[in-house]
């Protein structure tokens, strides 16, 4: 069976970080649909950093009209990582026609998986949809460590001032409502803890390395 596998999907399972992020790499420039089902599978069991990184690319380097199938069957039934994954990658295609299905991830138990749904909703939120995705984004208020709570205040942040401003100003007393309208006006606030954030997450994956 292996005999069949495309010669640039056999480094995905490889145990080197740098051998599958390669693989992807090649799998990513030929942009051929064939690659597409392995890219999918390998996004659930991913552990590197990086490697998710190039994933992703890979998977927007292909037409949008048959990833996007795949990429919400995964948001809708695949594990918390594979979620997670797909839901990033559809920030980066950024269709609206996604929009509902991402939105239903906002508010998930599963930080990583909100996180990324935070992000995908704003990168989708049709014409029109910004106030009422505000007003779920603020419903997470004071969720989660700093790193979770960074990403939210990002995630409002990009719907603009105008959308935001009232919604957090009704919640004067939130602390987490005050830090992010400091970010409308001082965006630099929240660079540090962002780069505290990728530096942890990258600890993460280089810990799944190890174990694995």
């Amino acid at each position: 069976m292996n005999a069949h596998i495309n010669p640039r999907q056999r480094g995905l399972d490889a145990a080197s970080p740098s051998v599958r992020l390669q693989a992807v790499l090649a799998i990513g420039t030929a942009a051929d649909p064939v690659d597409l089902d392995a890219l999918i599978v390998r996004c659930a069991v991913e552990p590197d950093f990086f490697v998710r990184d190039m994933l992703t690319w890979a998977l927007t380097r292909l037409p949008a009209h048959a990833v996007l199938p795949h990429l919400l069957d995964e948001v809708e039934r695949g594990t918390p990582q594979a979620r997670s994954q797909a839901l990033h990658t559809l920030s980066k295609i950024a269709d609206t026609s996604t929009h509902t299905v991402v939105g239903a991830s906002i508010t998930d138990p599963d930080d990583e998986v909100a996180r990324a749904a935070w992000r995908a909703a704003v990168a989708t939120v049709p014409v029109g949809g910004a106030s009422a995705l505000g007003e779920l984004l603020v419903s997470q208020l004071g969720r989660g460590d700093r790193a979770v709570q960074l990403s939210l205040s990002q995630a409002l942040v990009a719907l603009g001032a105008d959308v935001i401003t009232p919604l957090l100003e009704s919640r004067a007393d939130d602390p987490h409502a005050a830090a992010t309208l400091r970010l409308l006006t001082d965006p630099a606030a929240g660079s540090q803890l962002a780069v505290e954030a990728a530096r942890r997450e990258v600890a993460k994956g280089n810990t799944r390395n190890a174990k694995g």
